[in-house]
């Protein structure tokens, strides 16, 4: 079946507005830290209240099988209205550490009805291409995700204010935009009833579960990593003693990882989602066992190190979500997506939280190693041919 050409552009835009949320705490993280007179860990636990909020959310939304039962174009919005309204009470003058952590909190909450929704939408438009469609999607949630720090860094914000007040105004539109011009998709399969043993039954799909816990292993990574990039740069550029906008370039490093989630769809459609998604862990898991010696080199060099990080360190996430959906029934792939991202969301949490303790403990040089831990488990368990165990990541 031909698709209108409006419909991916239009799903694309809207993912991107709205993911704009997610950093946007972490990118005004000095105002944050001035207004609270609060330490360096606060960085840990603004992402991590996010990550929380959106692992209750999809937890929510699996468990009940929203995306399935209702309209996901419906729940897109109403959700992207919700976050746009949780983020921007972070300009709110009389804000405290209790009601900073509770809006991030609200507004991870929110995104588990955008993230996964918005995925859900692709996959009931896309039966055939849908690893190509993913790239482009979720490359939208990268540079959404590096759009905080880009606006940050740039002359348009000349007040924390403004990173939270463009951040919501987008998001809502985003919402809105894709309510009125995407309808439900071609392939949608209304779940009429509510069957609360669906997740269960899933992880008994032998294809499911090792497609998930391949994208458990990239989770591990992942957020931690762009969570901590303004940390390395930020050290980096204190002891090689060179003017750099920390801010700008952790929104570039985050950028550059958008281009390779699209490059990676496009290059799916001639080697599959699984080589692209193994090529991908075994290069980002490469770079976190050198990443000490990235330090070490010069400032050209160790931003272009940095940047190729950011690149192939999400080029398999949507290669991933593919798999996990073309595992699944179609009347279940709302349901599916949503719980493989409550679950790796989980593991961010834990990996975020590590590198936050060992900043206070070993030198910033050597606490990326043990994100290597995800990649490997996550490239042994995508070419794992036998029945899994109890691998745990």
């Amino acid at each position: 079946m031909k698709q209108k050409l409006h419909i991916l552009p239009i799903i694309i835009l809207s993912q991107f507005a709205c993911t704009s949320t997610w950093f946007a705490g972490n990118a005004i993280i000095e105002s944050l830290t001035k207004k609270l007179d609060f330490g360096p860990e606060i960085i840990s636990y603004v992402i991590s209240s996010v990550q929380f909020g959106f692992i209750i959310g999809t937890l929510v939304f699996g468990i009940l099988m929203i995306a399935d039962r209702f309209s996901p174009a419906k729940v897109f919005m109403i959700c992207a209205f919700l976050a746009a309204i949780s983020n921007l009470t972070l300009i709110y003058p009389q804000l405290s550490v209790s009601s900073l952590l509770l809006t991030r909190f609200s507004t991870g909450f929110f995104l588990a009805g955008i993230y996964p929704v918005g995925m859900k939408i692709a996959a009931d438009y896309y039966e055939k291409g849908l690893g190509k469609a993913l790239g482009f999607l979720v490359g939208a949630l990268v540079l959404g995700s590096a759009f905080p720090f880009l606006i940050k860094g740039s002359p348009l914000a000349n007040h924390p204010d403004s990173v939270i007040k463009l951040t919501s105004g987008i998001t809502a539109l985003g919402g809105l935009f894709l309510y009125l011009l995407v309808p439900n998709g071609p392939y949608r399969v209304e779940s009429a009833t509510l069957k609360l043993n669906a997740g269960p039954k899933l992880f008994k799909n032998f294809e499911f579960k090792k497609a998930a816990f391949g994208y458990f292993g990239h989770m591990w990574e992942l957020y931690a990593f762009w969570a901590f990039t303004p940390v390395a740069i930020q050290w980096f550029a204190i002891q090689s003693d060179i003017d750099i906008s920390v801010a700008l370039w952790s929104g570039i490093v985050i950028a550059f990882g958008g281009l390779s989630c699209a490059y990676g769809g496009i290059l799916s459609q001639r080697i599959g989602s699984k080589k692209v998604a193994l090529i991908a862990l075994i290069a980002s898991g490469f770079l976190c066992l050198i990443s000490p010696l990235l330090f070490y080199l010069p400032p050209s060099v160790f931003l272009s190190g940095w940047c190729l990080w950011g690149i192939v360190v999400t080029a398999d996430s949507p290669q991933f979500s593919n798999l996990v959906a073309s595992a699944v029934v179609p009347e279940l792939k709302g349901t599916a997506l949503t719980l493989v991202n409550c679950i790796g969301f989980t593991i961010t949490i834990i990996s975020i939280q590590l590198l936050g303790l060992l900043q206070t403990i070993i030198p910033v040089t050597l606490m990326f190693i043990p994100l290597a831990i995800g990649p490997i488990l996550g490239v042994y368990n995508l070419i794992s041919k036998r029945k899994l165990r109890s691998t745990l990541l």
